[in-house]
């Protein structure tokens, strides 16, 4: 199990996913932060990144905030 602190930047003009360090992320998605939209294709592309499946990364806290802890599961 690995914990992953992110900054999301919803309704952004391009997508981005940058490694600030070992555990810490800046993602840009272009989807507004409305109905789970961004938190959503957030967790596609952290999920493509560590090469899991979906399912297997969750919302820890800060589900209504930029700044969030993510767990991904092995």
């Amino acid at each position: 199990m690995r914990y992953l602190h992110v900054k999301v930047s919803a309704g952004a003009r391009r997508e981005s996913f940058k490694q600030k360090s070992e555990d810490h992320f800046e993602i840009s998605v272009r989807e507004k932060a409305e109905r789970n939209l961004a938190n959503a294709r957030v967790l596609e592309l952290v999920a493509s990144h560590f090469k899991v499946s979906v399912n297997k990364v969750r919302i820890v806290n800060g589900h209504h905030h930029p700044s969030k802890l993510l767990v991904v599961e092995n």
